[in-house]
């Protein structure tokens, strides 16, 4: 008999060696309204079929824990996969990137699919669902996996597990279907107690339960210029035959690596100059408002968009927001009754529009700075005044918000929402979370600017992407036009930048397990040094040598 101390109660139970997870849970006490689907171990995430064999830690997770969550998606993806490949046995699915509260999916079976064939496919997955059908996990030599998914004709898994230089590895089966996926599935498709797909653009929409009210699902949102965005880079990555990271791990093994950086930077550079020439043509345009969530790099883009403008004969001028913040005492607070600088009311509205409603009249204000270390706002002679080819560049969290710039005439506004929408994949049926990419550039950046370890990074990630849902993901569709600011090569460079970070996690603290993930993830990518990025490339904001001053 093992002792088993369960974190979701604090009791210590007795179980059998060899228990699985399932088991215990069944024995534990714990009640979750919609079941476990995996588990923190010795703060690892496994599977509910992970057997114990020692003394361990335990807490449950649901699809109310992020990882929970992603255990329960990739379930479903793989029960998808296996209902297009009963129904189209020569069809191929794409599973791409979240979008409207779903997964926007493209399926390859030589037309458009219609609605019609999505009935078939979801019922299809009903029944799979229906059925309880065991997820098996079986642990084999790389090598003959690898000669496993070439017989079924899935290069892209062969190409990644053959590059990533792993002596054993693993595949599931589910019936008679065989896949790929990087994490911990559900035991049986059972545990699956909420789903929807549908008809969604040229392709396909997976959808899975809100994680804040996991009895629905998400609530699905247009999102047309997002989904947009990626259909772009998704088209780039097929031009350049670069769209998985066995991919790029075989570019970089054959000398490549230098030009998927220059590609991926004069895109970049591209996609910047034709913003500020349509901020140009425009004519009427007096400002720019720049949103995007945190670690997006809306900093570099700001200052390479001011490049761009200057190339056209205007003269930007940058407003920071932080400077129109309210004095201290002034400040809302949250719900803990601390203050909430987040909040668009942590701003000073009315004197922000008044200003700048006074630029627009061509007046001379003085701008305002604020003192950090008083919590009041300051003036010190900075003064202001418009001339024809002037324009501001406003950036912050609120810059979409319509309500910081009420009074200003829509025709004097250019909005641009900046973020790091991750399309390379890590096969055809495993994305990347675009939040993955902006928390390694945080974690690299706040360890080497801000003296923050990569565990108090992540403690804090939590309460910054509430905040991003509140403040900033509502609004990313009134942008004018969006910028991707993620690069294919980017994960090969910040691998080596993260790892060292990442390692310094000690195992006894929560924060633990998703250094684990983050760590365990990488070691799919070959790592590309940093020495041939160009000095005004975005990711020089949070690596280090960049041209700007920041």
């Amino acid at each position: 008999m093992l002792p088993v101390f369960c974190k979701n109660n604090e009791r210590t139970i007795e179980v059998e060696s060899g228990s699985t997870l399932a088991e215990v849970y069944a024995v534990s006490g714990v009640t979750l309204p919609n079941g476990p689907t995996s588990a923190r171990v010795n703060n690892v995430v496994e599977g509910l079929n992970f057997k114990l064999y020692h003394a361990m830690d335990v807490e449950f997770l649901d699809t109310t824990a992020a990882s929970g969550m992603r255990t329960y998606v990739r379930s479903l993806c793989f029960v998808l996969c296996k209902a297009v490949a009963d129904l189209y046995p020569e069809g191929q699915i794409v599973l791409g990137h979240p979008v409207s509260k779903g997964h926007y999916c493209r399926l390859n079976i030589g037309h458009e699919v219609t609605a019609d064939e999505v009935k078939r496919i979801r019922e299809r997955m009903a029944e799979i669902i229906a059925a309880r059908i065991p997820f098996h996990r079986h642990e084999v030599h790389t090598d003959k996996a690898v000669r496993l998914f070439r017989q079924l004709g899935m290069t892209d898994k062969a190409t990644l597990l053959e590059t990533a230089g792993t002596l054993y590895t693993y595949y599931y089966t589910l019936g008679d279907t065989v896949d790929y996926y990087y994490g911990s599935l559900l035991p049986d498709t059972g545990y699956i107690y909420l789903f929807d797909l549908v008809k969604f653009d040229e392709g396909i929409l997976l959808r899975y339960p809100d994680r804040n009210n996991p009895s629905q699902l998400g609530e699905m949102v247009r999102q047309d210029k997002m989904l947009e965005v990626f259909k772009e880079h998704s088209r780039w990555h097929d031009i350049m035959g670069v769209s998985t990271i066995g991919d790029v791990n075989e570019a970089s093994l054959s000398g490549h690596a230098t030009d998927l950086i220059n590609v991926s930077e004069a895109l970049q550079e591209k996609k910047i100059a034709r913003i500020a020439d349509d901020i140009h043509q425009r004519g009427t345009v007096k400002m720019v408002l720049i949103s995007g969530p945190s670690s997006s790099g809306k900093t570099t883009f700001s200052k390479r968009l001011s490049v761009q403008l200057m190339t056209n004969g205007l003269k930007p001028r940058a407003i920071s927001l932080d400077d129109y913040f309210v004095n201290r005492e002034d400040t809302p607070r949250d719900a803990n009754g601390e203050y909430d600088y987040e909040s668009l009311y942590a701003l000073d509205l009315s004197f922000f529009n008044i200003q700048l409603q006074a630029l627009l009249r061509g007046e001379e204000v003085e701008l305002p700075r604020f003192n950090f270390t008083t919590g009041r706002r300051e003036f010190k002679g900075d003064k202001l005044r418009l001339t024809d080819n002037t324009i501001l560049i406003l950036e912050g969290i609120h810059a979409l918000n319509p309500e910081l710039t009420t009074l200003i005439p829509e025709e004097n506004k250019y909005r641009v929402y900046v973020s790091a929408l991750t399309t390379i994949l890590l096969d055809n049926h495993n994305y990347i979370p675009t939040t993955d990419n902006r928390l390694l550039r945080r974690i690299i950046r706040d360890y080497k600017y801000r003296s923050y370890s990569a565990e108090e990074t992540i403690s804090r990630w939590p309460s910054v992407r509430r905040g991003e849902d509140k403040w900033i993901f509502p609004y990313q569709e009134n942008a004018d036009t969006m910028f991707n600011s993620a690069m294919l090569f980017e994960l090969a460079v910040l691998k080596d930048h993260a790892l060292p970070i990442l390692n310094r996690v000690p195992q006894n603290r929560p924060e633990y397990s998703e250094a684990y993930r983050l760590r365990k993830f990488l070691q799919y990518i070959i790592s590309v040094q940093d020495k041939d990025l160009p000095p005004t490339s975005l990711l020089r904001e949070f690596l280090g040598g960049s041209s700007f001053n920041y």
